[in-house]
């Protein structure tokens, strides 16, 4: 049973990824030291950090206004502890210049000091899934929405009733891993001639008598593959993590921790791959010491991702698929080569 407390929300692994957090709060050399909440969804784990390091001050970001505004709400006790702003995460530079321009103390100090913790809880919130109106979740009929700041871009429908057959085909492989996407994208061109896609119902019915009766009865819901392909084209959410990868390594501090939460591997592949870059020594091979100018900028604090414990996930079902990662800034480089694990 959930919380009664947690305003509907299950933070995934927090414990976890508060204790990965912890020592680049502890040990700090800014003061107040800062946490970027890159994804501050309904604010579950802004507040347990908040709580737990009296210390701390945070900057909360969120694409959705309505999930930035309840957050908001509810860590309102905190004072000016946190400081929530509308954006998409790897824009979080400028947002944080435009905060700190306007007055902001926090963001004046994440600029002039750097971050010493940031935490990415990827992919779209059980809040947004719980919003029926939303378009996420395929078991209900409700408009096909699935924009995370749902006051510009692109919508699910619009993907539909508008792409081609080649690029429909492309998503649905891609970002779905769906076997059957061409056979898909034809059933979808052929459907909307009749009648332009609106609302959840009529694309999961396509799903339904478009994929095998063999691979419906094996492969879990038929519309999954289709509905993540859909979402994340619509959010550029790939996109977005590779963006803020750079980023968010510039802006730690020297001790300082980033953590990832992917919930899918495309998200996963992604951060492996730049986390592996940044933690591996590009000196030469032979040479007997460290080029520092070629050291390893980064260290791997996880060895490789780590996935909640059946405890956690018999807690809450939504961590099932997450896989964390985390790196930590190096203070200085060492005269040895280090071995990434």
């Amino acid at each position: 049973m959930e919380n009664t407390n947690n305003h509907g929300h299950v933070p995934v692994l927090r414990e976890r990824v508060t204790e990965l957090l912890a020592p680049a709060l502890c040990n700090t050399i800014t003061n107040p030291p800062i946490i970027l909440d890159a994804t501050l969804g309904a604010g579950g784990h802004s507040e347990y950090f908040l709580t737990t390091f009296p210390q701390v001050h945070i900057i909360g970001l969120d694409r959705d206004t309505t999930a930035l505004a309840q957050a908001a709400t509810r860590l309102a006790d905190f004072g000016d502890r946190i400081t929530t702003l509308h954006t998409r995460f790897d824009d979080f530079p400028t947002a944080i210049q435009a905060a700190a321009d306007a007055g902001n103390a926090t963001c004046q100090a994440a600029l002039t000091e750097g971050i010493s913790g940031a935490l990415f809880d990827l992919g779209v919130s059980s809040m947004q899934l719980d919003q029926v109106n939303r378009g996420f979740a395929y078991r209900v009929d409700a408009p096909l929405d699935m924009r995370m700041n749902n006051s510009e871009g692109i919508t699910a429908a619009e993907i539909l009733n508008t792409y081609p057959h080649g690029d429909l085909t492309r998503i649905l492989k891609t970002y779905g891993d769906e076997r059957f996407a061409s056979k898909i994208a034809t059933a979808i061109i052929r459907e909307r001639e009749h009648a332009p896609f609106t609302t959840s119902a009529r694309l999961v019915e396509l799903l339904y008598n478009t994929i095998p009766a063999a691979t419906r009865r094996t492969g879990g819901h038929p519309a999954k593959r289709t509905f993540q392909a859909l979402r994340i084209e619509v959010n550029q959410e790939l996109a977005a993590i590779t963006n803020v990868l750079p980023r968010i390594a510039d802006a730690l501090i020297p001790g300082g921790r980033a953590v990832f939460m992917a919930y899918q591997s495309l998200e996963d592949k992604i951060i492996k791959k730049y986390f592996a870059e940044i933690t591996t020594s590009k000196t030469p091979r032979g040479l007997p010491m460290e080029l520092p100018e070629y050291a390893a900028k980064f260290r791997l604090v996880t060895r490789g991702a780590e996935k909640a414990t059946p405890a956690e996930i018999a807690d809450n079902s939504r961590a099932a698929p997450v896989r964390v990662r985390a790196i930590e800034k190096l203070a200085t480089s060492t005269n040895r080569k280090e071995t990434s694990k």
